[in-house]
């Protein structure tokens, strides 16, 4: 059975981002997946990392935090709270993150997520990138939120292109530790939306969601077009 896990990310529990993340499972569920998710402001998810991450240190006086993330991470003293999360990656097929896009970019507790759930040595590291990230294999997908209207995103529009917009989540988080990203799924518009047009948008989620083996994927650097050094390769 395929097993997907959702992060969601958003502090109303009965906001539309919420529905959407309701709706990603449901439908998900329904067509065999096994799911399971996280609610980052319900379970009160820590986004600091710090020192405290770590149960033991290889290093006392100094914190390196992606060195010591593999030390913990070996010696099973990492955060428990962590650890149950890189174990829910992991074990999934695929990596689905919900939230509303804050300020161009995700909520800072989702960010918070990343910068402690993604472990050096478990997710990547040196030359385990991209196609060779520790996540290969896998998919990823996001679904989010925006106040803004469809026109005011691509090429020309006021904001600019909106995957460009969240390149480093797309490619700079997903697409580095090796997850096959598929093209993310955007409401536009929805503090001003009237419930007809948000039931459509969540309608229009589930027929997406329904056939996600199909959907498209962005592209991604390949290593073996660079060389030792990630420098590209003569053509």
């Amino acid at each position: 059975m395929k097993r997907a896990h959702i992060v969601y990310a958003h502090p109303e529990p009965q906001s539309f981002v919420a529905a959407m993340r309701d709706i990603t499972r449901e439908t998900l569920e329904n067509q065999g997946w096994q799911t399971s998710v996280t609610d980052l402001y319900a379970g009160d998810f820590s986004p600091l990392a710090s020192a405290a991450d770590f149960g033991t240190r290889s290093r006392a006086d100094y914190l390196v935090y992606s060195l010591e993330q593999r030390h913990a991470w070996n010696a099973e003293t990492i955060d428990p709270q962590i650890a149950a999360e890189v174990e829910a990656v992991r074990n999934s097929d695929m990596l689905v993150l919900v939230f509303p896009v804050f300020w161009f970019s995700m909520p800072a507790l989702l960010k918070g997520w990343v910068d402690r759930v993604f472990l050096s040595g478990v997710f990547y590291g040196g030359k385990r990138v991209y196609d060779r990230g520790g996540m290969c294999g896998k998919h990823a997908m996001v679904v989010s939120s925006l106040g803004g209207r469809e026109h005011m995103f691509g090429p020309g529009a006021i904001h600019g292109d909106l995957q460009g917009m969240l390149r480093h989540v797309l490619q700079g988080t997903l697409g580095y530790v090796g997850f096959t990203v598929y093209e993310p799924f955007f409401a536009y518009h929805v503090p001003y939306i009237d419930d007809s047009e948000r039931a459509h948008t969540l309608e229009q989620l589930a027929h997406e969601i329904r056939d996600i083996e199909c959907r498209p994927t962005l592209p991604m650097p390949s290593l073996e077009d660079f060389d030792e050094q990630f420098r590209p390769k003569a053509r």
